[in-house]
């Protein structure tokens, strides 16, 4: 018989390869051999493969078998080519159509029952064969829903490797299989945040998230224990606008390499990650030995990714995020490989004044001296600081604030989103014909130059003078100019004006500890 060929994808972060599998059958002594640069856990797809294809119903030939995956320099990881394997092995033994394997590629991992288990990644994965100019693929039938969120791909769900060599031609009597489920993890369910109007008083760091809603701001918010910091960063995702299409089919493709269910639509509502504070740095940007998975920030990517009790947090794993707060990616370096995530998402911080979160309240004393302040807040690092446009004091609210919260009701969710909407469609509008959608994205020496949106004059005095006396740095400079435009979208103002900027200036430099 002549070589047969079919295709799988190799995932590296994001990205996929298109990989062809060739088989080979000669008359040796039985046995199959992968070549092609396979990991430990592909290499063990000899056995898993024999054996399946055995107890499915439709056996291999007792002779040599070899395996190529080519392009040969390219990793493999996992066991996600089981089923390519498989298929190109019995199309060798002209058991299958082989016309038929060289048109489809196959995606899923075999148990030595021969049913298909679904694997991860499959919506990047089908996502990168539909880019390489594939529209056929075959899939374990769990992950057939997901597969089919990517458009103009032909979607064939197969519950084990039997009913794959029928649907290829073979000549075998059909076996009912019960059709492997798809696992469910305790995080798999979308984050559903409170409604802003459970926010009482605040309403200098309610303006804040409106306007970091807004225009894609970043912002840290300080103040004691108790004062609704954790509260108001939970209302952000909420006030958010919906994800266009093609954001929404990345956020749904990270969750799928994270092994997290997608569902059988794509979610347009931002993701909301929170991690914990002894989380390392790998677990906040990626990483892995072999297999490269994406971390906490490249899972907020388009959404929110909120640091409680920044402080506690390691400096170092703190400071891994300045270069995706600049770039909007994430590179992970490896010996043979580099895999890169995006990571555009609105950092939120939270922090108490102090270890004892006391300093600045007249009611308690605060117990630690002033250098435990500076040594506590200080490991939030300047750098990272300089790159988030608004820092609030969130004070915490008093008995006649909350009387007078109840006889005002605050602004809702659904009113902020309409006015957050409203406000981004200004600054798309505005930004028409570039690459970036909001004031944040905006590069500061393309706002002041080409872009010509510098208000310039007396609109701008008060930045120019924080930045000859030293008070903001450059980037601070650009940064105080684009939260001025977002304020002036917010107000349906055509150009930001002298309040505007002196209000932006103020949310950037809003305490001094």
């Amino acid at each position: 018989m002549p070589v047969a060929r079919t295709r799988s994808v190799a995932l590296l972060g994001l990205a996929g390869s298109i990989v062809e599998v060739e088989a080979d059958l000669s008359s040796q002594l039985p046995g199959i051999s992968i070549i092609g640069l396979p990991d430990a856990a592909l290499a063990e797809a000899r056995e898993r493969v024999r054996s399946a294809a055995t107890n499915a119903g439709c056996p291999l030939p007792q002779r040599k078998l070899t395996v190529n995956l080519s392009p040969a320099a390219l990793p493999k990881h996992g066991s996600g080519f089981d089923l390519a394997i498989a298929i190109a092995c019995l199309a060798a033994a002209g058991e299958v159509s082989v016309e038929s394997v060289d048109r489809v590629v196959h995606l899923g991992e075999l148990g030595l029952d021969g049913r298909l288990r679904p694997i991860d990644g499959i919506l990047p994965a089908v996502l990168a064969a539909s880019r390489a100019g594939h529209d056929t693929v075959m899939v374990p039938s769990a992950n057939a829903a997901e597969a089919a969120l990517v458009p103009g791909v032909e979607v064939i769900g197969v519950a084990s490797l039997l009913e794959a060599a029928i649907r290829h031609g073979g000549e075998y009597e059909e076996r009912p299989v019960e059709p492997v489920p798809a696992s469910m993890r305790a995080d798999d369910g979308e984050y559903a945040p409170g409604d802003l109007a459970d926010v009482a008083g605040n309403d200098d760091a309610v303006d804040a998230l409106l306007t970091a809603a807004a225009g894609g701001h970043h912002v840290y918010f300080l103040g004691p224990p108790g004062a609704g910091k954790t509260m108001l960063a939970s209302r952000l995702p909420g006030i958010l606008p919906d994800l266009a299409p093609d954001a929404a089919l990345e956020v749904s493709s990270i969750r799928s390499l994270a092994g997290r269910s997608v569902g059988d639509a794509l979610s347009v509502r931002p993701p909301f990650e929170a991690p914990h504070h002894t989380a390392t740095a790998a677990a906040i940007v990626g990483g892995g030995s072999r297999l490269i998975r994406p971390g906490a920030a490249s899972r907020a990517s388009h959404g929110v990714l909120f640091l409680d009790e920044a402080p506690e947090f390691p400096s170092a794993v703190l400071d891994v995020l300045r270069q995706p707060l600049e770039s909007g990616t994430i590179s992970i370096h490896r010996a043979n490989s580099v895999a890169s995530f995006p990571a555009r998402f609105q950092l939120v911080v939270a922090a108490n004044p102090c270890p004892c979160g006391n300093h600045g309240l007249t009611s308690l004393d605060c117990t630690c001296t002033p250098i435990m302040r500076r040594r506590y807040l200080g490991r939030i690092s300047g750098p990272l600081l300089d790159r988030i446009d608004l820092q609030i004091w969130v004070p915490r609210i008093t008995a006649a604030g909350l009387r007078l919260a109840a006889e005002r009701p605050g602004l809702s969710s659904a009113e902020a989103r309409a006015r957050v909407v409203a406000a981004r469609d200004i600054a798309r509008d505005r930004l028409t014909g570039t690459p970036w959608r909001t004031n944040a994205e905006m590069p500061g020496p393309w706002m002041r130059g080409p872009g010509r949106l510098h208000p310039g004059g007396r609109a701008s005095a008060a930045a120019d003078r924080a930045l000859e006396l030293g008070g903001i740095t450059m980037r601070g400079y650009d940064r105080v100019l684009k939260t001025a435009w977002t304020l002036a979208d917010l107000e349906g103002a055509t150009v930001p004006t002298r309040e505007h900027v002196g209000h932006a200036l103020f949310m950037r430099k809003g305490f001094d500890l």
